[in-house]
């Protein structure tokens, strides 16, 4: 009897060990990212967007708690103010969450960029993510859930590549890819833009090292106000 537990424990940890994060099928992508954009994320973009993202819950920076604290006066510096704190504060919590390799957290001004080399989220050898990247997403989508009076801009780059057709393919592939992960861990779908850019925009020298870095996945993060 002992011996049968014995075999049924290291079977279920054997099984559940082997239970690895895939991409749903792709003819299924369209329902975990309905409402989003595929569109770069700008100003404009975003106050068109608006409507539909408050009709599907979304929350405005200014209707933050901490709006209940501001003083009386110019409501376009108040609202500055608060959209500033915000996004620092979001900032700070992925930075002190994201310490690990491929991976680096930046602000400017009010938006905040996430910058994912794609060794370090996707497998090597196929289109899918990794177990470590599935790690790391699930982190971003807590965080993100927490800060959710955010916009979302999910970018897919790739390097220097001859066929700048399936460059744009591959990397709209890794931005969707990371789009439909963060859906399925709870992010509304109403926030997001994704594109992809190709091989636009290196971050590193086109040579064998800087290759691996400009193949990435940036998501940019804006406060909805």
């Amino acid at each position: 009897m002992y011996k049968n537990k014995i075999i049924f424990l290291c079977t279920f940890l054997l099984l559940t060990g082997c239970f690895y994060y895939h991409s749903p099928d792709r003819s299924t992508w369209g329902n975990y990212l309905n409402g989003a954009s595929f569109t770069d994320m700008n100003e404009i973009s975003r106050i068109a967007k608006r409507p539909v993202y408050l009709g599907a819950g979304g929350q405005l920076v200014t209707n933050n708690t901490k709006t209940k604290n501001m003083e009386y006066g110019d409501k376009i510096a108040n609202d500055n103010s608060v959209s500033i704190n915000y996004m620092s504060d979001l900032e700070y919590e992925l930075y002190d969450s994201l310490r690990k390799p491929g991976l680096s957290v930046q602000r400017a001004g009010t938006e905040v960029v996430i910058i994912l080399i794609r060794d370090a989220i996707m497998k090597q050898d196929v289109a899918d993510i990794s177990e470590t990247g599935a790690d790391t997403l699930k982190i971003i989508s807590k965080v993100l859930n927490k800060y959710d009076a955010t916009f979302i801009e999910i970018a897919g780059y790739t390097d220097a590549m001859g066929n700048q057709q399936a460059a744009k393919a591959l990397s709209l592939d890794m931005a969707q890819r990371v789009g439909v992960y963060l859906s399925q861990h709870g992010i509304n779908p109403t926030r997001m833009f994704i594109v992809g850019r190709g091989a636009t925009r290196p971050i590193a020298a086109q040579d064998s090292i800087g290759r691996l870095t400009n193949r990435r996945v940036e998501i940019k993060l804006a406060p909805a106000r």
